[in-house]
This record gives structure tokens, sequence and C-alpha cells, in this order.
């Protein structure tokens, strides 16, 4: 019985092999064929446009600003500016980070720290808003923050649209020194969500240096206020001082970080009197 069983498996397994061997002689011959035909197509096009045809990658740009975003008179400059974000540069990372917050907080101030005072000089300004580039090297790539800074007065919310629009990262900013700075952020952040609801959100008190000289319990008010937004928000909380470099470099760092999932080392500081870290 078991000798007929293994006489029936051997036959099978022969006709399997036929049949495979048939499937392999076919496809070898659909192959030659599909290679004379491609063989001859590139002739035809040779002779008829000259040279074989090729495809090229094209650079995504999207860089198109709202109707509504635009003043008269700057479009060319701001649809200029937006493109900037993609570059032909095929090692180059271009992210986009918007910042809002009121006049007089120190936003630019932030900005020209880590930037660098040459790269203030090469600052595109229009009416209520500036540009400022810097690119650096991370893990063999280069990344190349656009940084949009918009003037904090009533008559430059017309550039939050196309200053959040793209953008990785919002930083929403205040004065530590003046709570109302601080209570503005909550409208900042609801003009900003209608343009751009994926950015990750940064609430930064700025003028550190001179918080620290506040009352003890003026300065914990604050401090529980603003973790209270940051929260509402979903935001990590920065305290920032441009004029001693604090947590300037840092808040860059952490974009990277989150962006890229590079290692984040960073500890939460929430004891008052120092700058706040908390996340």
């Amino acid at each position: 019985m078991s000798k007929i069983v293994h006489e029936k498996m051997t036959q099978l397994c022969v006709k399997i092999a036929h049949g495979n061997s048939i499937k392999w002689s076919i496809l070898e011959r659909v192959t030659v064929f599909k290679q004379f035909f491609h063989f001859i197509w590139d002739k035809i096009l040779a002779c008829s446009i000259g040279k074989p045809a090729r495809y090229r990658r094209l650079t995504y740009r999207s860089c198109s600003p709202p109707p509504e975003a635009i003043e008269a008179g700057v479009e060319t400059s701001l649809e200029a500016a937006s493109c900037r974000g993609f570059s032909k540069d095929s090692d180059l990372v271009s992210l986009k980070i918007s910042l809002l917050g009121d006049c007089q907080i120190g936003k630019t101030s932030f900005v020209i720290k880590y930037v660098g005072d040459e790269q203030e000089k090469k600052c595109l300004e229009m009416t209520g808003l500036s540009l400022m580039d810097k690119t650096l090297f991370v893990q063999g790539a280069r990344i190349s923050f656009s940084i949009w800074d918009v003037a904090g007065d009533s008559s430059s919310l017309d550039h939050v649209p196309i200053a959040c629009k793209d953008a990785v990262a919002i930083l929403f900013m205040f004065d530590l020194t003046s709570r109302c700075t601080l209570n503005n952020v909550v409208e900042w952040y609801n003009q900003a969500r209608k343009w751009n609801q994926t950015a990750i959100p940064i609430l930064i008190g700025t003028k550190f240096d001179d918080f620290v000289q506040l009352p003890p319990n003026l300065q914990w008010t604050i401090v529980t206020q603003a973790r209270a937004y940051a929260k509402a928000m979903k935001a990590t909380l920065f305290f920032s001082s441009s004029k001693h470099n604090i947590n300037v470099n840092k808040i860059f760092k952490f974009i990277m970080a989150k962006l890229f999932n590079l290692p984040w080392t960073v500890e939460r500081n929430l004891t008052v009197g120092e700058p706040i870290i908390d996340f």
C-alpha cells in the first residue's frame, strides 16, 4: 500500500516539475519578447526625436499663499519667500518655523540670538513680517530653518495665514513680566490653528532674566498659569532669555528631536525661580 502511495506522489511531483518547466519557458519567451519590443521602441523614439526619452524627477512646490493672506503690493515677495522652503539641493531639509506673540516681547531678539548677527543682515523684511534663515548639519544632513516672525500688532494679523501655512512648528511667545501677553497667547493660538493644525506647538516665556527679579509669589502665579495654558494647548513650555542665551538653542534642538525622533536628554524643570521646561 505504501509503495503505491509513493509511486503516486512521485508521479505528481514529476507532473508539477514538468508544469513549472513549461511556465518558466513561457516566462522566458515573454521576457525576451518584451526586451525586443523595448529595444525597437527606443529605436523608434531615437529616430523621431533625436535621442531617447528620459524622465526627470520634479521638485514638489507648494508655495501659493491663500488669497486672503496677501496684502496689496507684497504678493510677489511673499510667494517667493514661501517657496524658500523647497530646495533644489537633495541633501537639504528645509523646515519652516513660525513665531507668534504680542509686540515688544522679545521675539526678534530671540531669533537673532539663534541665527546670529550675520544672518540678521540677510533678513527679508516687510511690513509686519520678517524672515531669517539658519542652516546647520545634523547627522550628515543639512537642516535649514526658515523662521517667520510675525509682528504683534493688530495690523499684522493678515500675515498669520501665510506664516503658519506649511510650518512644522509654531512658537507662541509671551513676556514673562507681562501677564497680559500671556493671556493674549490664547488668541494667537486660535488664529494659528485655523491655518495649521499639525505643527508642533511650543509655548515660550521670554525675558527670564527680568522675570527672576519679580516677587516669588508672582513668579509662582505666572508659572502656574503658563503651565496650565501649555497643557491646554498640548504644547511644550520653555522659559528663555535672549540676553543670556537661556534655552534658545534647546528649543530648536527640541524641534529637531520631535521631527526626526532624535534622542532628547533634557529633563523637566518645574522649580520656580529657574528656567522652566515642562513637557
